[in-house]
């Protein structure tokens, strides 16, 4: 069964990308995909500063980015840039951690001028770690994201753009899924992870 992976990367409590994050999960398990939402400001936060690989929850992130089949890494942006939150999360992880991998990444921000961050400022983070496949990434407004009781409703005909960014990413993750090396990379990237663990600590 294929595994979606949802990173998002806002340090806040009560934060929109969160919620779009839980909001987008619960649409793809309609569709019969294991799907998780991690947020990166759960993560152990001394850890993820510190860069201390063998915390145990630096390991468990690790481990869910390397089972996962496609990652949408959603991301509020501050001041023309990605959450520097992600930024920490992105670099413990090992350098080709996306190796064999669909993703997809999602913004959002109070303007539109803040879109072009997603294109020039994460993409470039995600390609070097070798992604497979990076879709076109999508920026949604925090004014169309007021979410009711039940959450983000993702009908609202103001996200058709968005629902149709992620069918794009789930067309995508379903067409490589069965390509050859993913396997490979996986390998690689558990190799990678120990030798960058064992440098750190040297």
């Amino acid at each position: 069964m294929a595994k979606v992976l949802i990173v998002s990367g806002s340090p806040s409590k009560t934060s929109r990308t969160a919620a779009l994050a839980d909001a987008i999960a619960n649409e793809i398990r309609l569709n019969e995909i294991e799907t998780e939402h991690l947020r990166i400001g759960e993560l152990d936060p001394r850890a993820l500063l510190s860069a201390d690989f063998s915390h145990p929850s630096l390991v468990e992130f690790a481990a869910k980015v390397k089972d996962a089949h496609g990652i949408i890494v959603a991301t509020p942006i501050y001041k023309a840039s990605f959450s520097g939150l992600l930024k920490a999360a992105l670099d413990i992880l090992p350098q080709y951690a996306l190796a064999g991998k669909v993703v997809l990444p999602l913004g959002t921000g109070g303007s539109l001028a803040h879109m072009l961050a997603l294109d020039y400022a994460l993409r470039p983070v995600l390609q070097s770690m070798k992604a497979r496949h990076i879709v076109q990434s999508h920026f949604v407004l925090d004014t169309l994201l007021s979410a009711d009781i039940g959450g983000i409703n993702l009908k609202d005909p103001n996200l058709v753009d968005l629902r149709r960014a992620w069918d794009h990413f789930m067309h995508s993750l379903t067409e490589d899924l069965d390509r050859p090396g993913v396997k490979y990379s996986r390998a690689a990237l558990s190799v990678e992870h120990t030798k960058q663990a064992l440098a750190a600590q040297n």
